[in-house]
Protein backbone atom coordinates (compact mmCIF):
# COMPACT_ATOMS: atom_id res chain seq x y z
CA UNK A 1 0.00 0.00 0.00
CA UNK A 2 2.83 2.41 0.84
CA UNK A 3 4.58 1.63 -2.46
CA UNK A 4 1.39 2.49 -4.36
CA UNK A 5 1.18 5.94 -2.71
CA UNK A 6 4.83 6.64 -3.43
CA UNK A 7 4.38 5.61 -7.07
CA UNK A 8 1.38 7.95 -7.46
CA UNK A 9 3.34 10.75 -5.82
CA UNK A 10 6.25 10.26 -8.24
CA UNK A 11 3.87 10.09 -11.22
CA UNK A 12 2.20 13.33 -10.13
CA UNK A 13 5.62 14.93 -9.63
CA UNK A 14 6.73 13.86 -13.14
CA UNK A 15 3.56 15.34 -14.65
CA UNK A 16 4.17 18.59 -12.77
CA UNK A 17 7.83 18.86 -13.81
CA UNK A 18 7.20 17.98 -17.44
CA UNK A 19 4.27 20.38 -17.79
CA UNK A 20 5.04 23.09 -20.35
CA UNK A 21 4.74 26.14 -18.11
CA UNK A 22 7.13 24.68 -15.52
CA UNK A 23 9.72 24.03 -18.21
CA UNK A 24 9.20 27.56 -19.59
CA UNK A 25 9.73 28.96 -16.10
CA UNK A 26 12.94 26.95 -15.69
CA UNK A 27 14.26 28.25 -19.02
CA UNK A 28 13.30 31.77 -17.97
CA UNK A 29 15.24 31.45 -14.72
CA UNK A 30 18.35 30.20 -16.53
CA UNK A 31 18.15 32.92 -19.19
CA UNK A 32 17.44 35.51 -16.50
CA UNK A 33 20.56 34.45 -14.60
CA UNK A 34 22.69 34.73 -17.73
CA UNK A 35 21.11 38.09 -18.55
CA UNK A 36 21.86 39.33 -15.02
CA UNK A 37 25.49 38.31 -15.43
CA UNK A 38 25.69 40.28 -18.69
CA UNK A 39 24.12 43.39 -17.16
CA UNK A 40 26.36 43.15 -14.08
CA UNK A 41 29.42 42.89 -16.30
CA UNK A 42 28.22 45.83 -18.40
CA UNK A 43 27.80 47.91 -15.26
CA UNK A 44 30.98 46.84 -13.44
CA UNK A 45 33.35 46.67 -16.40
CA UNK A 46 32.09 49.45 -18.67
CA UNK A 47 29.60 51.91 -17.15
CA UNK A 48 31.04 52.29 -13.65
CA UNK A 49 34.56 53.15 -14.88
CA UNK A 50 33.11 55.61 -17.41
CA UNK A 51 30.97 57.23 -14.72
CA UNK A 52 34.06 57.21 -12.48
CA UNK A 53 35.79 59.51 -14.97
CA UNK A 54 33.12 62.16 -14.41
CA UNK A 55 32.81 61.61 -10.66
CA UNK A 56 36.50 61.03 -10.10
CA UNK A 57 35.95 57.65 -8.43
CA UNK A 58 34.67 54.14 -9.01
CA UNK A 59 31.30 53.58 -7.27
CA UNK A 60 32.11 50.10 -6.06
CA UNK A 61 34.83 51.38 -3.70
CA UNK A 62 32.72 54.06 -1.99
CA UNK A 63 32.46 53.34 1.73
CA UNK A 64 31.66 55.04 5.01
CA UNK A 65 33.20 53.84 8.29
CA UNK A 66 30.83 54.08 11.23
CA UNK A 67 32.77 54.76 14.40
CA UNK A 68 36.43 54.32 15.00
CA UNK A 69 38.81 51.47 15.61
CA UNK A 70 39.73 48.31 13.78
CA UNK A 71 36.35 46.62 14.18
CA UNK A 72 34.21 49.62 13.21
CA UNK A 73 31.39 48.71 10.84
CA UNK A 74 31.80 49.82 7.23
CA UNK A 75 28.93 50.69 4.90
CA UNK A 76 29.78 49.79 1.30
CA UNK A 77 27.26 52.14 -0.29
CA UNK A 78 29.18 52.06 -3.57
CA UNK A 79 28.16 48.42 -3.97
CA UNK A 80 24.57 49.47 -3.32
CA UNK A 81 24.79 52.18 -6.00
CA UNK A 82 26.19 49.61 -8.40
CA UNK A 83 23.29 47.25 -7.62
CA UNK A 84 20.78 50.07 -8.20
CA UNK A 85 22.40 50.88 -11.54
CA UNK A 86 22.28 47.16 -12.45
CA UNK A 87 18.58 47.10 -11.60
CA UNK A 88 17.81 50.21 -13.64
CA UNK A 89 19.73 48.92 -16.66
CA UNK A 90 18.00 45.53 -16.42
CA UNK A 91 14.57 47.14 -16.08
CA UNK A 92 15.27 49.46 -19.03
CA UNK A 93 16.44 46.62 -21.29
CA UNK A 94 13.45 44.44 -20.37
CA UNK A 95 11.08 47.38 -20.93
CA UNK A 96 12.55 48.06 -24.38
CA UNK A 97 12.45 44.36 -25.28
CA UNK A 98 8.80 44.06 -24.23
CA UNK A 99 7.85 47.18 -26.19
CA UNK A 100 9.50 45.77 -29.32
CA UNK A 101 7.88 42.36 -28.81
CA UNK A 102 4.45 43.94 -28.24
CA UNK A 103 4.78 46.08 -31.39
CA UNK A 104 5.77 43.04 -33.46
CA UNK A 105 2.90 41.01 -32.01
CA UNK A 106 0.43 43.85 -32.73
CA UNK A 107 1.62 44.06 -36.33
CA UNK A 108 1.39 40.30 -36.76
CA UNK A 109 -2.08 40.15 -35.26
CA UNK A 110 -3.29 43.06 -37.42
CA UNK A 111 -1.92 41.33 -40.53
CA UNK A 112 -3.53 38.09 -39.46
CA UNK A 113 -6.81 39.87 -38.74
CA UNK A 114 -6.85 41.44 -42.21
CA UNK A 115 -6.24 38.14 -43.95
CA UNK A 116 -8.67 36.01 -41.98
CA UNK A 117 -11.71 38.23 -41.51
CA UNK A 118 -14.40 35.61 -40.95
CA UNK A 119 -17.75 36.01 -42.64
CA UNK A 120 -20.50 37.10 -40.24
CA UNK A 121 -22.72 34.30 -38.95
CA UNK A 122 -25.37 36.48 -37.34
CA UNK A 123 -27.42 39.56 -38.11
CA UNK A 124 -29.83 41.82 -36.19
CA UNK A 125 -33.55 41.62 -36.61
CA UNK A 126 -34.64 45.07 -37.88
CA UNK A 127 -37.82 44.87 -35.76
CA UNK A 128 -36.68 43.69 -32.30
CA UNK A 129 -32.89 44.19 -32.73
CA UNK A 130 -32.17 40.63 -31.48
CA UNK A 131 -29.13 38.75 -32.73
CA UNK A 132 -30.29 35.97 -35.10
CA UNK A 133 -28.72 33.52 -37.54
CA UNK A 134 -27.73 35.13 -40.83
CA UNK A 135 -29.75 32.60 -42.84
CA UNK A 136 -32.98 33.13 -40.88
CA UNK A 137 -36.06 34.27 -42.82
CA UNK A 138 -38.17 34.76 -39.70
CA UNK A 139 -37.02 36.16 -36.34
CA UNK A 140 -37.30 33.51 -33.60
CA UNK A 141 -37.81 36.25 -30.99
CA UNK A 142 -40.52 38.50 -32.48
CA UNK A 143 -41.62 36.15 -35.33
CA UNK A 144 -41.35 38.95 -37.90
CA UNK A 145 -40.83 37.91 -41.51
CA UNK A 146 -37.42 39.13 -42.66
CA UNK A 147 -36.42 40.24 -46.13
CA UNK A 148 -34.48 37.75 -48.24
CA UNK A 149 -31.26 39.78 -48.41
CA UNK A 150 -28.69 39.58 -45.60
CA UNK A 151 -28.33 42.72 -43.49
Amino acid sequence: MKKLKKSKFMDDFKKFILRGNVMDMAVGVVVGGAFTAIVTSLNNDILTPILGIFGGTDFSYLTVTLGSGENAPVLHYGNFLTAVINFLITALVIFVMLRVINKVMDKLSSLKGEEEAPAPTTKKCPYCMSEIDIKATRCPHCTSVLEEKNE
